[in-house]
């Protein structure tokens, strides 16, 4: 919400404040959750720097999305979508072999696995695919605001999956959200006029701009004749 306020001039009625405390709230609820179905148990020894981590990793996030926002409303999707192809595959390219090649390389590859890849890949192609059009009529602050509710769809695949516990808070979490995101989606924001530039106004065309203009000034004369 900062960032499209400085950057998009996104401005923001009361109401849509407190839809993202509630959305908020919801994410404390869905927190809660797992802490008493035990999911935390399995929790790193560096707590403190995989919460720095997490929080970077947001704010990342937030900046990427609404950069997005702005180059889907103002400039072109396809040349989003292009350069996000394009250097997605060049930086995550690098990434894999620098942090995961061991990883890649003790994987035992089966016709099952090969197929969650590009099962994996299908829906990451979706998403990204998707959201631009998303973002366009709606904006990356509500765009982000539905993605909450998506830890309890990867809980649903985790009861079969890994044996997750089922808790009745992850449903009010998720109620929650959706209440707070409905609340922000039923008020639309609006957008301020950007400041005036400081630079004055040019007051002559120029000899060269001058002699152009007579140009089309005499071809839309000819025309007229015509």
């Amino acid at each position: 919400m900062a960032l499209s306020w400085f950057i998009l001039y996104a401005r923001y009625r009361v109401i849509h404040f407190i839809a993202v405390a509630v959305c908020l709230l919801g994410v404390g609820t869905m927190v809660g959750a797992d802490m008493l179905a035990g999911r935390e148990d399995s929790a790193g020894s560096d707590v403190l720097i995989g919460d720095i981590l997490v929080l970077l990793g947001a704010s990342l996030y937030a900046v990427s999305n609404v950069c997005e926002e702005y180059i889907v409303k103002k400039l072109s999707r396809q040349e989003f979508l292009g350069m996000v192809g394009l250097f997605g595959t060049i930086i995550s390219g690098i990434q894999l072999l620098i942090v995961e090649y061991k990883d890649i390389g003790s994987i035992p590859w089966d016709w099952k696995i090969a197929l969650l890849f590009v099962a994996f890949a299908v829906c990451m192609f979706c998403l990204y695919s998707f959201m631009p059009l998303v973002i366009k009529v709606t904006s990356a602050t509500s765009v982000n605001l539905g993605i909450l509710t998506a830890d309890l769809y990867s809980l649903f695949f985790g009861l079969f999956m890994f044996g997750y516990k089922f808790s009745g808070l992850y449903i009010l979490s998720f109620t929650v959200i959706m209440v707070g995101f409905t609340l922000y989606c039923s008020t639309p924001t609006r957008t301020a006029e950007p400041a005036e530039s400081s630079v004055p106004p040019v007051t002559s065309i120029g000899i060269d701009n001058l002699g152009l203009k007579l140009e089309e000034n005499l071809q839309e004369t000819h025309s007229v004749v015509l």
